[in-house]
């Protein structure tokens, strides 16, 4: 399409001036030849200013396509068609040509701009300035300037300027710009707050958890960068099909010129004929039907708080039949609590204290359970150093004494320990137990219980609703995994329970024999089974790093209902890439059958075409109108 080479300031300015030229000359021209003649040399000047507004940026298009990219550029062939029809004495046709396609090109851009402006509308969001709370007392702030550890404080009605930590004070926060959640949201002490929400009351004081160019806003921007340029299935065969369609329709055009030659056509008609059939075998309307299906979706998603890497995430995630979840933190609310603490050497203190140490640096939502009942008994935690995590078993680390562990079966065995017999009641429950140790000996163990999300249900009655299969992983033991998928409703079969990393890819690539597979989850156990899967999904904003890398889709909220509605939006925007290549090939086929065999005229041709590529726009913007809901 015309400006290739021209980003979306360039054409809102100069190419909406150059679009008005261009009708201001095509105006000039038709009111010489239909209502009021005009001086000869005001009629030229008027067509030469419609080609030249209308055919210069195109001819750039042109050029740069074939010298930077060495390609032919659809451009090209309307260039070619305006220029034949002033050869054979049909300038004003060929005006009509040029202003048409400029004004389309023209609007076509100001939409796309549009879904584009939607997404980076989002660096606005952040604030400037931030009040920090230092030695010095509160002073403001450069946002760049803040650091992880500073202490910030949010009066009512300010954005949050980086991602942090509540630590004292209590209010609510409008979430909408980065979550999609639409209703307040309750903040207290320990409660995480993300960049550019806004504090609707009350008096923040917030420990600063990332940097800058770490925090929500910039993984969002990111995200949503790297989906721009990633190109789905669909995208690709449409560019393939556009640079090779453009070959055939010049060498189409050529052949139609000798064949209407050759059955006695004066050269002057046979080339106004040929210019036709170039225009209306244009693959414009082919070549954008699903870009702008693509990006809408993918804006109308950020809008709702779900990152997408690219179109070719979103296409398949129309397609999954089979959702697999992880159980800690993804269906249940990764805050688990401590319910029960059994010290086999020493007291229940000391040894709370000693697994709050081993547990400081750990991501997992039982190491938070394990470091919160520590803070709320008052309690120090050991200094553990030398801390290694081992995925699906537990971690390990070393204190002043010497080696230490936590963990579950596995790490037990590992450790060359056995099961105390004070411990086996606690190992055949069905809540969560971490036992901890030194080599083979367990010093004791704590049991941690685990709540559904409040949308887990929901969701999985919603995906299962269109017809797809759940399957819930986890590396808890089999009774913990069975109490919370008993509630979320699942059969015995849907539930996997003790496994490791390499169980839960095992499980996934059985899955993709049914069809695809999306794989849910939010940790760094997870990272392997999210990249194996065809749709990685990472709760983006309660996720750990190495899982949002992993995954193709990110849920800014913790809310698994937006999956579905996500799943709803790629199938509409399937349905809407389909009408568009159907309209568009349709149109096609009408305006070339039409200038073969029945003379269509070339306006008719510009207008069809045109009309065709502006149809697709707007049926693939229909998605921006729509973004995703919960509720």
């Amino acid at each position: 399409m015309a400006g290739h080479g021209q980003d979306d300031d360039d054409d809102d300015g100069s190419g909406l001036y150059l679009t008005l030229l261009c009708w201001i000359g095509l105006g000039l021209a038709t009111l010489d030849a239909f209502l009021q003649p005009l001086p000869a040399g005001l009629t030229i000047s008027a067509l030469v200013l419609a080609y030249l507004t209308g055919g210069i940026p195109a001819a750039r298009g042109a050029v740069s396509a074939l010298v930077q990219d060495h390609r032919l550029d659809i451009d090209l062939l309307m260039v070619i068609a305006a220029l034949a029809a002033a050869a054979v004495g049909a300038a004003l046709e060929g005006a009509v040509l040029l202003a048409l396609f400029s004004l389309s090109e023209t609007l076509e851009h100001r939409a796309m701009g549009k879904a584009r402006r939607a997404v980076q509308a989002l660096m606005q969001l952040r604030p400037e300035t931030a009040l920090r709370d230092g030695p010095d007392g509160v002073t403001e702030v450069a946002v760049a300037d803040l650091v992880p550890g500073d202490h910030v404080i949010l009066r009512p009605g300010a954005r949050v300027p980086v991602d942090g930590l509540v630590l004292t004070g209590t209010g609510h926060m409008d979430e909408s710009s980065v979550t999609g959640e639409s209703a307040p949201v309750r903040k207290s002490a320990g409660a995480h707050v993300h960049e550019a929400c806004v504090n609707l009351d009350g008096i923040l004081a917030v420990e600063v958890t990332r940097s800058l160019d770490s925090s929500t806003v910039a993984r969002m921007i990111r995200l949503v960068t790297e989906a721009q340029a990633m190109k789905s299935p669909s995208e690709r065969f449409s560019d393939w099909f556009g640079q090779r369609y453009t070959i055939a329709v010049l060498a189409g055009s050529i052949l139609a010129f000798v064949a209407f030659r050759l059955l006695g056509h004066p050269t002057a008609e046979a080339l106004y004929r040929a210019a036709t059939v170039l225009v209306a075998a244009s693959p414009c309307a082919v070549v954008i039907s699903v870009p702008s299906a693509i990006l809408s979706a993918l804006s109308a998603a950020a809008r709702g708080g779900v990152l997408f890497k690219g179109g070719a995430a979103l296409e398949n995630l129309a397609e999954v039949r089979t959702f697999a979840f992880d159980k800690t933190g993804t269906l249940t609310t990764g805050r688990a609590g401590v319910t029960a603490i059994t010290a086999l050497h020493g007291s229940d203190s000391d040894f709370l204290a000693l697994a709050a140490g081993l547990e400081a640096q750990s991501e997992h939502p039982i190491a938070a359970a394990i470091r919160d009942e520590a803070t709320a008994r008052g309690l120090t935690p050991v200094a553990v150093t030398d801390v290694r995590a081992h995925p699906s078993e537990g971690i390990t680390g070393r204190d002043a004494t010497g080696d230490l562990w936590a963990g579950n079966a596995r790490m037990l065995t590992a450790m060359g320990a056995t099961l105390p017999s004070a411990l086996a009641a606690l190992a055949d429950g069905s809540e969560t137990l971490v036992m901890v140790g030194r080599g083979p000996v367990v010093l004791g163990a704590l049991t941690v219980a685990d709540e559904p999300r409040d949308t887990a249900g929901p969701a999985v009655a919603a995906l299962r609703a269109s017809g797809a299969a759940i399957l819930m992983m986890t590396g808890d033991r089999a009774p913990v995994a069975a109490r919370i998928g008993t509630r979320l409703g699942l059969a015995p079969d849907e539930i996997h329970a003790g496994l490791l990393p390499a169980d839960k890819v095992r499980l996934v690539d059985e899955a993709t024999r049914r069809g695809r597979v999306a794989f849910i989850g939010d940790g760094v156990n997870d990272a392997a089974a999210l990249a194996r899967a065809d749709v990685g999904v990472a709760m983006g904003v309660a996720g750990s790093e190495v899982a949002l890398q992993a995954a193709d889709v990110a849920l800014m909220a913790e809310d698994l209902q937006k999956l579905a509605a996500a799943q709803r939006l790629a199938r509409r925007a399937a349905r809407v890439i389909r009408q568009n290549l159907t309209l568009a090939l349709g149109a096609m086929a009408v305006l070339v059958t039409g200038s073969l065999f029945f003379n269509l005229p070339l306006p008719l041709a510009v207008l069809g075409h045109e009309g065709g590529t502006l149809l697709v726009v707007l049926n693939g913007l229909r998605l921006l109108a729509d973004p995703i809901r919960t509720r």
